[in-house]
């Protein structure tokens, strides 16, 4: 299945933390758009690999997701070398996305800076025919995405580029909330407390959505780092 829209997303939840609400506004628009999940988030210290692998395909239905994978690497000691990137190039040549999402290029958790920068190096590299790979036993054609942004995660970056999501803003609570162990969830089972669990997180969530709006005069927004200049056709595509 060819995709529009490619998500790299190191842990499950960051996609839908970072840019859900793009996610469903394309997804509605009619664009097919997928998520590749690195790992399975076994570090986090609430749930398990099990739980997350739940959640994140209930989190799969809520946003309409056309495919959603997880590459199984390892949570906190997966490393950007030839054998993880082979691994994401087989992803980016089997859905031959025009457009890639990936985490940020730097941010609280070690693991998002390092991420986003592995699927921004595999997506160069997909792009060269004389890098092979073999999926289902057969030989990948050489793909490269004609755009990479980077999602904004915990730490604030000003952003290249603004999405409007406010039509989407209830259904992205919803797929964070599909990640019942993670977040703050009052009919949940109580857990150690952790820096995401706590309600005054999931409020800077819908906080960040409310600050990125405000700058483009809507009410929720996302917000991308691209690291290459944007063009646009006209002056009039801007507002």
């Amino acid at each position: 299945m060819k995709l529009d829209i490619l998500v790299f997303a190191v842990h499950p939840d960051d996609a839908e933390l970072g840019c859900s609400g793009t996610i469903l506004k394309h997804i509605a628009e009619g664009k097919k758009v997928g998520i590749i999940d690195f790992t399975r988030g076994e570090l986090g210290t609430r749930g398990t690999a099990e739980t997350r692998d739940q959640e994140a395909a209930e989190s799969a239905k809520i946003l309409g997701l056309h495919a959603r994978e997880n590459l199984r690497f390892r949570d906190g000691f997966f490393v950007n070398d030839e054998k993880h990137q082979l691994e994401i190039i087989k992803m980016i040549r089997k859905y031959q996305p025009e457009l890639v999402l990936t985490n940020a290029l730097q941010d609280r958790h070690p693991d998002h800076g390092r991420g986003g920068d592995l699927a921004n190096d595999a997506c160069f590299y997909s792009g060269l025919s004389k890098v092979e790979t073999i999926i289902e036993g057969k030989k990948q054609q050489a793909w490269r995405p004609s755009l990479i942004l980077q999602y904004i995660q915990d730490h604030y970056i000003k952003p290249d580029i603004i999405i409007d999501i406010t039509p989407y803003i209830e259904k992205k609570i919803a797929c964070i909330q599909a990640f019942k162990t993670q977040f703050y969830n009052p009919d949940q089972e109580e857990g150690p407390e952790t820096y995401i669990s706590s309600p005054e997180f999931f409020d800077s969530v819908v906080g960040r959505a409310r600050e990125m709006g405000k700058s483009i005069g809507t009410t929720y927004a996302e917000g991308f780092t691209s690291r290459k200049l944007l063009g646009v056709n006209s002056l009039f595509d801007l507002k």
